[in-house]
């Protein structure tokens, strides 16, 4: 039973909250009132969790000896001698394939978008992830295909306006956690991550707080779009703005003096005021446009 709780736990499943991106387009597409939108997005989530899942077994296959380094990754089952290579690589295999049947049934679009996922990530995991700045962009755009899988991978028209914004959420999540690691790793970060060798606080202070900026401004915007008016029923979504820029400065609070933003999934159940703005920011906007 523990090699079963050791291999579950390899493919980290704290994380697979980051996957209710794909529910966005549920939401704001008003994809609900369709049982089958509902079907087919609870469907892709899945597929994205058994994905995201097959990504982390493959990238601490890769980082093995970094991780045994690492002050707190080498508590990981692989790195702690919990699961061995030959293992971890044979449930990466096999949860990409369940993922990439699940999402081929909620719909061909979806599966494409997961496909592209996989193979972004294998491609961050073996070379892009050591690119300065090209890093963080991987990391977003693997939240974008999530987006993607939940609208148009199952049949709803993406808004422009949803793209951009979570585009530019997850690069300031992104920066955020490349921020994170290079105050809590100090002069040792480029060992146990080589990108960190190139980036410097003042830079990644610089970018976190542009993305966070350009996120409030773009959602803002998206919030007083007649577009936005037409399709939900309600000029007033801007009443969620509070919420948005609560959420977006307390994140900047907490990495800058509590030298945390490193993992947004801990963030959430550990603070609860960022745990309050996400879910004032999540009734406010049912509220209006249920």
């Amino acid at each position: 039973m523990s090699r079963v709780a050791a291999l579950v736990e390899l493919m980290r499943p704290r994380q697979w909250p980051k996957n209710g991106f794909v529910l966005a387009g549920l939401v704001f597409g008003h994809g609900w009132e369709e049982p089958a939108h509902v079907a087919a997005a609870i469907a892709a989530t899945a597929a994205f969790c058994l994905g995201s899942g097959a990504v982390y077994a493959f990238n601490d296959c890769r980082d093995l000896a970094r991780d045994r380094r690492h002050p707190r990754k080498r508590a990981r089952p692989l790195a702690r001698g919990a699961v061995s290579v030959r293992a971890a690589y044979a449930l990466a295999a096999a949860a990409a394939a369940a993922g990439l049947a699940l999402a081929a049934w909620a719909g061909p679009a979806a599966a494409a978008c997961l496909a592209a996922y996989l193979a972004l990530n294998v491609a961050y995991t073996l070379r892009l992830k050591t690119v300065p700045v090209l890093d963080v962009f991987a990391i977003a755009a693997g939240f974008m295909l999530r987006l993607l899988a939940g609208t148009a991978g199952i049949g709803i028209e993406p808004s422009k306006w949803l793209l951009a914004c979570g585009f530019l959420l997850t690069l300031f999540l992104a920066f955020a956690k490349r921020r994170a690691e290079l105050a809590q790793l100090g002069a040792e970060a480029g060992a146990h991550r080589a990108v960190l060798a190139a980036y410097s606080t003042v830079f990644l202070d610089r970018a976190t707080f542009a993305c966070a900026m350009a996120t409030a401004a773009a959602y803002l915007l998206y919030a007083l779009d007649a577009e936005t008016a037409a399709r939900h029923g309600t000029d007033d979504l801007v009443l969620t703005l509070p919420w948005v820029l609560l959420g977006l400065f307390r994140y900047l609070y907490r990495l800058h003096f509590r030298g945390a933003g490193g993992d947004p999934a801990e963030e959430l159940v550990t603070d609860p005021v960022l745990a309050l703005a996400v879910a004032g920011w999540f009734g406010t906007v049912l509220w209006l446009i249920g």
